[in-house]
């Protein structure tokens, strides 16, 4: 045993073995991605050097960076090696963008298979596919609707993660997306997941193309380990923190960031 514990350790000392391991760790426990968009603001900002955890949602079937072409073919056609659990309503999740798969998108999972989702004057609506008694249980009696003798949940998140924002400069137009301020009731398909970003009004989602499939999902991201602005300006109080840290204690969210800024994918 220890004589093969030391060949291992030879092996792994060579660019071979390097390359081998750093491949491993991509493919199956964790990948580096930089936020290049203002679609997340003000939780994940524009400069974000973040690791994923690709282990979160079972394992998806590993790309060759760069290139993002498959290591192996989708036999069970789901997208995964080993399936796993599901995106859960609230979680930040890493995915394949529907309309072109190469590229990584990262948003938050609003509703899943089965609940039904509106948007009226900018504010979300989720009646979760459980139903009323779920609702009652599980959400703040202030943020509960009734809508033609069923119960909602008005803007579901916004109390648990003050980083969601809606754009007081957006304003009802002919240039302005009737998505952002009206999107009529919908059910989201089984085993898919409705994603938007918390730069609610700047963000390219599932309001325009859609819900994303489990096969397209990614991961979930993990902790940022460096973090700068557009002015190369270290941001030193996010390196290191977990997402989770980030998204819930409002010490960091920055009022200060403009929402403005916004395409909508992360590389």
């Amino acid at each position: 045993m220890k004589e093969k514990l030391k060949k291992l350790y030879e092996f792994s000392n060579t660019w071979t073995g390097t390359i081998i391991i750093v491949l491993l760790v991509i493919f199956f426990v964790a990948q580096a991605f930089v936020i290049p968009s203002g679609s997340m603001k003000r939780t994940l900002l524009i400069g974000d050097h973040l690791f994923v955890k690709k282990f979160a949602y079972g394992i998806p079937i590993p790309h060759i960076p760069w290139i993002e072409v498959p290591v192996f073919p989708d036999i069970f056609g789901n997208g995964h090696l080993i399936e796993g659990e599901k995106p859960k309503r609230g979680d930040i999740v890493v995915f394949r963008y529907p309309n072109n798969p190469s590229i990584h998108y990262v948003k938050r999972c609003v509703a899943v298979g089965g609940d039904y989702i509106a948007v009226h004057k900018k504010d979300l609506y989720l009646r979760p596919h459980e139903g009323d008694e779920y609702i009652k249980k599980h959400y703040d009696k202030r943020d509960i609707v009734e809508i033609e003798g069923k119960l909602w949940v008005k803007n579901p998140y916004r109390r648990i993660y003050p980083g969601i924002q809606n754009d007081p400069a957006v304003k009802f137009g002919a240039l302005v997306p009737l998505e952002i301020f009206e999107f009529p009731p919908y059910r989201v398909p089984d085993g898919e997941f409705f994603m938007m970003g918390d730069n609610r009004d700047h963000s390219n989602d599932s309001r325009f193309w859609g819900p994303v499939p489990y096969r397209l999902i990614v991961g979930k991201p993990w902790f940022v380990y460096f973090s700068w602005d557009k002015n190369y300006k270290i941001r030193w109080n996010r390196i290191g923190r977990l997402v989770d840290t980030l998204q819930k204690d409002p010490k960091f969210i920055d009022k200060s960031v403009p929402l403005s800024e916004a395409v909508h994918e992360i590389n």
